[in-house]
């Protein structure tokens, strides 16, 4: 079955967890639902929705991380939330005026109605522990946080500032992967992003990589991983294929925990895997022990 004609929903249809509508204006979330009460999809705790929020969107039993987007990113990581963005005016194109079950120009048009963004990936400015940093951070929302042309070169821009401004880069990834209806377009991206971050490394600024729940496809691929630092929160799905692509191929039940945080980190493609609580803290401190000059080659010369 063609993938424009299957019957299962996509990833970007799926739920997204963490209702914030509230107090951002996003779209309701339709997991966490309206009213004053919730329950956890991990532990089936009923849960006083004032409680995950100001537990920054974990469960306070179980410690499961629901999914958040840019605007609750920037306020948890930045001291005084974004303060520039970047690019803020791009906005997808579509030319190979693509057509599946619906034109890509009519699904671009849905999601910015149904999430007040105009592309999967904001950047700009702010500070972080009172030290000026660049930031990005992928919108999951937005057409499964798909990466097309417009969110590499949001990308590109945000280290070209950086570079400028000799300032690190912190990188918050969720994403289903390649935006398919860019096609070739959309896995040139790969490519750019790793350029700019080969650029960024020779400029030998540091560059920190945060991959939330799913980071997959093509930015796992490219810049999700290339990280001086790659931190996870914990349980987040971290993989090229997805374990439902991945066990259809090899036709085999794969064991319990793949290619969750904690399975990536004992293979040894992340650093660390943080809570969402102590995310600000662990990030200022790495920043710490990487101090920018010129001709370092990343960490430790690694990179």
């Amino acid at each position: 079955m063609a993938w424009f004609t299957r019957s299962k929903e996509n990833i970007e249809k799926r739920p997204v967890e963490g209702s914030v509508a509230a107090t951002t204006g996003a779209a309701p979330n339709r997991e966490i639902p309206d009213g004053v009460w919730a329950k956890c999809s991990e532990c089936k705790q009923m849960l006083y929705k004032k409680a995950i929020e100001e537990n920054l969107y974990t469960c306070p039993h179980c410690g499961k991380h629901f999914r958040i987007g840019s605007r609750e990113y920037f306020r948890i990581l930045l001291d005084n939330g974004l303060e520039e963005e970047i690019a803020a005016e791009l906005r997808p194109a579509d030319p190979l005026e693509f057509v599946d079950s619906k034109p890509y120009r009519v699904r671009i048009a849905e999601a910015e109605r149904k999430t007040h963004l105009t592309e999967a990936i904001r950047v700009g400015l702010g500070h972080l522990d009172a030290q000026p940093v660049a930031i990005g951070v992928m919108d999951f929302n937005y057409v499964g946080g798909s990466m097309g042309s417009v969110v590499g070169e949001k990308f590109a821009r945000a280290i070209d500032r950086a570079m400028n401004d000799r300032v690190p880069f912190i990188m918050v990834s969720s994403s289903g992967g390649a935006r398919m209806q860019e096609a070739a377009i959309s896995l040139m991206q790969l490519a750019k992003t790793s350029a700019k971050l080969a650029q960024f490394a020779e400029a030998g600024l540091p560059y920190i990589s945060v991959l939330t729940d799913p980071t997959t496809g093509g930015v796992t691929a490219s810049y999700a991983m290339l990280g001086d630092i790659n931190i996870a929160e914990p349980k987040a799905l971290i993989a090229f294929a997805g374990p439902r692509v991945v066990e259809q191929t090899i036709r085999k039940k794969l064991p319990t925990g793949f290619q969750r945080s904690e399975f990536v980190q004992e293979h040894g493609f992340i650093d660390i895997i943080v809570h969402r609580k102590d995310l600000k803290a662990t990030i200022a401190n790495v920043l710490k022990h990487l101090q920018p000059e010129p001709g370092l080659r990343g960490v430790d010369g690694l990179r």
